[in-house]
């Protein structure tokens, strides 16, 4: 998936803020794109303090290659969206 994250300076009020969003409007996240769109180095602490508010944020191990072809693995972080009854 390669669209283009459009969104306002007056969105983005904090880290936390943006990860939150973005894993709401997109369903999931990874390092490269929290730190690419938000500059958000450690999202893993982000995620876990927003385990801990509550949200119900899954991990998904990833297995790729690097760009010297050794097999890498890494978290990609998905937003469970709650059931609307």
């Amino acid at each position: 998936m390669n669209r283009k994250i459009r969104i306002t300076e007056s969105e983005v009020v904090n880290q936390r803020t943006s990860v939150l969003w973005h894993l709401q409007e997109y369903g999931s996240i990874s390092s490269w794109k929290a730190i690419q769109e938000y500059g958000a180095t450690r999202l893993g602490a982000i995620i876990c303090n927003l385990r801990k508010e509550g949200y119900p944020i899954t991990t998904i191990y990833v297995t790729s290659k690097n760009r010297f072809g050794k097999t890498t693995r890494f978290a990609e972080y998905t937003y469970i969206r709650p059931n609307k009854h």
